[in-house]
């Protein structure tokens, strides 16, 4: 197995050039299907891990955050970027000390968002979140270990007025605050994801695509992205699924939702094989 140092590398060098996607498990299963596609990394989902464990998103604490983190860094080889909320604290020290502990969980990076998860006031100030954002980069330098530190700009997912313009001038104070990655989750539209790579070049930018979209990795490479995430997307997928399903059978007994099941996946067919792979 790589050190989380060989982890670190590896991701730095995915960021160098070109444009990779950053699938979204939720469970150990889920990394272990990814890992068989070919990802060369995976992060972690904040929505995902809370659904898991049977909760809304936002809702689980830091402790419960850090265990999920753990789990997904240990299911597979691959470098893993830790979805960290807001860092599960109100004051940059409190935050400080969270990162170190998601550090300590063998992350290779991990994203700190600037959303208070209060709707009156729902993005932290922007010298408060730049301040934030600061703690997070020195607890990452005092570890020496390269793990790469995420900006999110949070202001599409908040309802803020003027999204993209605020987007962007957040995004370029976290890039002088000591971001290694960009991120504004919920551009849509190419001339959004453009004006956000241009603004904060030469620092690489992660683009999330959750929902249907005519833009393809060729296409969003073209654009300047470095990175895809897909976020809670995939967990929502499955859970849909079963859903569905469950909700027949409970309302009119019966089973007919199984038909959006086929053709089936082998799944005892692939963990048969992922199994015997990792026993050699």
């Amino acid at each position: 197995m790589p050190t989380t140092a060989d982890k670190i590398l590896a991701l730095r060098r995915l960021h160098e050039s070109g444009c990779f996607v950053i699938p979204n498990p939720w469970d150990i299963g889920s990394a272990r299907w990814l890992r068989g596609l070919g990802f060369k990394a995976l992060a972690t989902t904040s929505s995902g891990a809370a659904w898991s464990m049977g909760y809304p998103d936002n809702a689980i604490t830091a402790d419960m955050a850090i265990e999920h983190i753990r789990m997904i860094v240990g299911a597979t080889e691959l470098p893993v970027n830790a979805d960290f909320e807001s860092g599960f604290a109100k004051d940059g020290a409190g935050l400080a000390k969270n990162v170190t502990r998601c550090l300590d969980a063998g992350v290779a990076a991990l994203s700190i968002e600037d959303s208070t998860g209060n709707k009156a006031k729902p993005l932290f100030e922007l010298a408060e979140a730049v301040d934030r954002l600061k703690a997070a980069r020195a607890a990452i330098n005092a570890r020496a270990n390269g793990a790469l530190l995420v900006g999110r700009a949070e202001c599409f997912l908040t309802g803020h007025e003027a999204p993209l313009k605020e987007a962007i001038r957040r995004l370029e104070a976290y890039a002088q605050a000591g971001a290694d990655m960009l991120y504004a989750p919920g551009l849509r539209k190419r001339e959004e994801v453009t004006a956000v790579v241009k603004a904060v070049a030469p620092k690489p930018v992660n683009v999330l695509i959750g929902w249907p979209s005519e833009l393809k990795v060729a296409d969003l490479a073209d654009l300047g992205v470095r990175r895809i995430s897909v976020g809670g997307a995939m967990a929502r997928a499955a859970w849909a699924g079963f859903a569905h399903a469950a909700e027949r059978i409970a309302s009119a007994g019966s089973f007919a939702g199984f038909a959006t099941n086929l053709p089936a996946v082998d799944l005892n067919g692939f963990f048969r094989k992922d199994m015997e792979e990792r026993r050699q």
